[in-house]
């Protein structure tokens, strides 16, 4: 189960930071993946970080969102900076074995896990 918080309202070139928490005691062999969507539009991949720490972005956030995770905590993060009324979206997270799937994380399916949502609102 995973438990995404940390959303809320902010002014562009605002920073947030998302936190996705994780119930799974083997949480240190998943690859993780941050995904978002905005009204009208398809999901779309921001950020993933696989179980050895390598990380990945989408084009429109490299540079200004940073992934990590705290496997101490069962918990990822998505740290937002210089958002842009661009980034409003819901945000998601997911879990993805890295025991069973090692291919691009940029697409989701390859997460078996999701959890709920949390709204990201960049105000102009």
């Amino acid at each position: 189960q995973l438990q995404a918080s940390g959303g809320g309202l902010v002014q562009a070139g605002g920073s947030l930071r998302l936190s996705c928490a994780a119930s799974e005691r083997t949480f240190n062999r998943y690859d993780l993946g941050w995904f978002r969507q905005a009204p009208g539009k398809e999901r779309e991949f921001v950020a993933a970080i696989r179980w050895s720490g390598g990380t990945y972005y989408a084009d429109s956030v490299k540079g200004r969102f940073t992934i990590s995770r705290d496997n101490a905590k069962n918990t990822v993060y998505l740290q937002m900076n210089s958002l842009k009324p661009e980034d409003t979206a819901v945000y998601s997270c997911a879990a993805s074995d890295a025991l069973y799937y090692s291919g691009d994380l940029s697409h989701g399916q390859a997460y078996s896990y999701w959890g709920q949502g949390t709204l990201v609102t960049v105000s102009s």
